[in-house]
């Protein structure tokens, strides 16, 4: 039975999953979950994931949700070097993937939330809750910006999981507009990126396609 990845082409959290995928070569079946007509809320999808919620890998019996956690999944899997060459390497990709987790992408979903999401339900933004956002983005960002002055990717000079759990909120730039231009160091790098790793281009081609599509169709641009 082959791999099945479940989610939506505008998601950023299903971007980090088939990049991966792609990546480590792979075979998997994508069955499209429409996230704007609540199909990850029905109750056929909740049995795979009850938080409603995608991504969401199946592979036979083992069903697994969360882009990290899938991702690592498929790295031990494929024995990738994605998921770090060495002991050390290991720990240090987890370590960036957890901070990640905490300190990175759960700021910029709350913005795309406030920003994105929102205003396609015709809610206005609350202030309060983006100027708390950008606060974290920004003090979250000197740090990467710092780490990456002297280095290729996050981890020594090779991709790794942990540049795709970071580069996420990349997704969604051009949309939810975080302040990612005032750091120089960050910017090259998710540039770098692009050129460097045809995935990761073109799922980004993919996301913009999807949420372009959609949201000209319901009369807003950013």
């Amino acid at each position: 039975m082959s791999v099945k990845i479940y989610g939506d082409l505008g998601s950023g959290s299903l971007r980090r999953v088939t990049t991966a995928a792609k990546i480590m070569g792979v075979d998997y079946e994508r069955v499209n979950v429409d996230l704007f007509k609540g199909e990850s809320h029905t109750q056929e999808f909740l049995k795979l994931n009850p938080h409603g919620l995608t991504p969401v890998l199946q592979d036979g019996e083992t069903i697994i949700w969360e882009s990290s956690a899938i991702n690592l999944y498929l790295a031990e899997k494929t024995n990738s070097s994605l998921v770090g060459k060495t002991v050390k390497d290991r720990y240090e990709v987890l370590q960036w993937m957890f901070w990640s987790g905490e300190q990175w992408r759960a700021f910029a979903t709350l913005l795309f939330n406030e920003r994105v999401a929102g205003r396609a339900m015709g809610q206005p933004e609350d202030p309060a809750i983006v100027n708390l956002v950008i606060k974290n983005i920004r003090a979250a960002a000197q740090v990467l910006d710092a780490h990456l002055a002297d280095r290729k990717f996050i981890i020594g000079d090779e991709l790794t999981l942990a540049d795709i759990d970071i580069a996420a909120p990349f997704s969604q730039v051009h949309r939810s507009k975080p302040p990612f231009a005032e750091f120089p160091n960050l910017v090259a790098w998710h540039q770098r990126l692009l050129d460097t790793v045809p995935a990761w281009a073109e799922t980004n081609r993919e996301l913009d396609t999807r949420m372009d599509t959609f949201f000209n169709g319901i009369g807003i641009t950013f």
